[in-house]
């Protein structure tokens, strides 16, 4: 693998991680290649115990030669086997060492793809692709590999026993390895394009998946069942191509591999008739150059592997490089909730067009800010951006005067509440989702969050209360059951910072009741809160309002400086002031 390889956006990544960690298995990585020398080595031993049973034990017809060879063939043997297994057993140590090493680096890199990475970027899974490197490096594409070199070695003995018998073998290491480049480049484009595939049609099964009851409403079973069928064909064909390509290069490997056997039993006989070489050098000639080829045989049953596990190892590479692991920092402390937003300005992933234009704004602790406007204004992604979601192309989000960026994230999300305007529920219990699956979690600190966002008594009238399973995506509860889950979730353990994106767009009376309480809750306990609504019956909570429009900035202020001015600019009617206490 090089250490300079040009990824998608010819960019060029100057080192290479998983060889950096392959190294540490250095001494490992020597004694695997010492280990296959002993090996190719060794197996001189049938045609060397042939050869002296031809030209020694038979024409002597002495039992104890006979016996001696027969036994210190076995003793080979055996010691060849042995380090077989050892060479695999050691292969599949480095396998589980690199992926030891490489998994915290190929699961952050995960993360972040799913976050902040493009719609192409998305498809890739440095998870899976870790897995494929590492089945190569344990299975018996290595060895294969490390064979190669051998070939040389066994040509070369062929060579001493006669010229000519070096020749025709050198002869058919040449069809066989002009066999191994054709297959290498007429599978080269099918690989990638069988990936594509492969990912595309991964998509597809997802989205049929998580959209199954639309599918199913609005009669689009069958559509996306041809689209289905119409991309699984594709990606049946090219395996296929593929296959066809592999069928016929092994079958004609194997072919020519017996054809040069036999030729060199036939240039052998030749030999032996003139006088030029004993007779057991015929078979034993024989096995030798079946030795020799096997490596070229086994290289191409393996090529496929590994041609896909290179593919692996560059986009993992390029991955884990591009991410690493997030650089350690210094602990801070539980933030007060002091926010300042300095010149912010955000894009979505992937793109370059920012949605938020130099936003700015500040407010102590304890404040619950109402975010307005229009729709496509930029406030999802003004809070994405205030929890650390999408990172900004310029400007910071500061808590306590701390830039986002300085806190470790899990540190960061134990002090910070997130509700997204598409609640997503994990796979669980009720408990565990508002625990956020934390393991340590109390009943006490469960049940704190469930009353702070006044879904405690919703949760006891569930068929088993907090120990519901919720099912994939929450789709055991009602929209406005996760709704009201969520921002208990966001409320736990009375975070110092919380975020709501539109967390009434999916309640009725009793929810509005119920976020109201949260309000008035997390304003009792000193949270800062930032709540983004449509609707103006949660401004009444609020101390603050920032009003956005077309990303940028149009008024902040306390709430009714800003209603007054609203009602200054559009001549209607602002909303009755009324305090959260009074409320």
């Amino acid at each position: 693998m090089s250490e300079h390889m040009n990824t998608g956006d010819n960019s060029i990544v100057k080192l290479d991680k998983i060889r950096q960690v392959l190294m540490k298995s250095k001494s490992s990585i020597i004694v695997i290649f010492m280990l296959s020398a002993l090996i190719n080595i060794f197996v001189l031993n049938g045609s060397i115990y042939m050869m002296m049973v031809y030209d020694r034990a038979l024409p002597s017809q002495n039992l104890p030669t006979l016996f001696g060879l027969f036994g210190f063939s076995i003793f080979i043997y055996v010691a060849q086997g042995y380090f077989e297994v050892l060479r695999g057993r050691m292969l599949s140590d480095v396998a589980l060492t690199l992926e030891h090493e490489i998994s915290p680096m190929a699961i952050h890199s995960a993360d972040e793809l799913a976050i902040v990475g493009s719609t192409g970027d998305r498809d890739n899974s440095p998870l899976r692709d870790l897995e494929q490197v590492r089945s190569f490096i344990a299975g018996p594409g290595p060895a294969a590999l490390m064979d190669l070199p051998w070939i040389i070695f066994f040509l070369s003995i062929l060579s001493l026993l006669h010229i000519w018998l070096g020749v025709a073998a050198i002869a058919g290491a040449v069809v066989l390895i002009v066999l191994t480049v054709i297959s290498e480049r007429m599978n080269k484009k099918s690989i990638g394009a069988i990936a594509e595939l492969s990912q595309s049609r991964g998509r597809l099964i997802d989205r049929k998946r998580r959209s199954a009851e639309t599918i199913q409403s609005l009669g689009m079973r069958s559509r996306f069942a041809n689209m289905f069928l119409d991309i699984n064909g594709q990606l049946l064909g090219k395996q296929s191509a593929v296959s066809d390509i592999a069928i016929v290069v092994s079958t004609t490997s194997k072919t020519m591999r017996m054809f040069i056997q036999s030729a060199l039993l036939t240039v052998g006989a030749l030999l032996v008739i003139n006088g030029m070489v004993s007779a057991g050098i015929i078979f034993a000639s024989s096995i030798l150059a079946g030795r020799a080829l096997a490596p070229i045989d086994q290289a191409i049953s393996q090529w496929r592997g590994f041609s896909s596990a290179r593919v692996s190892w560059a986009r993992l590479n390029t991955t884990i490089t591009r991410f690493g692991m997030p650089p350690a920092r210094t602990l801070l402390p539980r933030p007060k909730g002091h926010l300042n937003v300095e010149n912010l300005t955000v894009a979505p992933p992937g793109q370059e067009v920012p949605t938020l234009n130099n936003v700015s704004f500040a407010c102590e602790g304890g404040s619950i800010i109402g975010v307005i406007g229009s729709s496509a204004a930029g406030k999802s992604t003004l809070a994405r951006a205030l929890v650390g979601v999408w990172p900004s192309l310029q400007g910071d989000v500061r808590l306590d005067g701390a830039a986002l960026t300085q806190w470790d994230p899990d540190l960061l999300g134990q002090h910070v509440g997130y509700l997204a305007q598409g609640v997503e529920l994990l796979d669980g219990t009720v408990a565990q989702n508002i625990a956020r699956f934390d393991p340590n979690a109390s009943s006490e600190a469960i049940m704190r969050a469930g009353e702070l966002a006044g879904v405690h008594d919703l949760v006891l009238r569930l068929a088993k209360g907090y120990e519901t399973q919720v099912g994939e995506d929450g789709r055991n509860l009602s929209a406005g059951q996760r709704q009201r889950i969520g921002l208990a979730r966001a409320l736990y353990n009375d975070p110092s910072f919380v975020v709501l994106d539109e967390p009434n767009s999916n309640l009725d009376a009793a929810g509005e009741s119920a976020l109201a309480l949260a309000l008035i809750n997390l304003r009792r306990i000193g949270s800062t809160a930032v709540v983004i609504t449509h609707r103006q019956s949660v401004l009444r909570f609020a101390t603050h309002i920032l009003y956005l429009a077309d990303g940028k900035v149009v008024d902040f202020g306390t709430r009714d400086q800003v209603l007054q001015s609203i009602k200054e600019r559009n001549n209607v009617e602002p909303i009755e002031p009324q305090t959260a206490a009074s409320a």
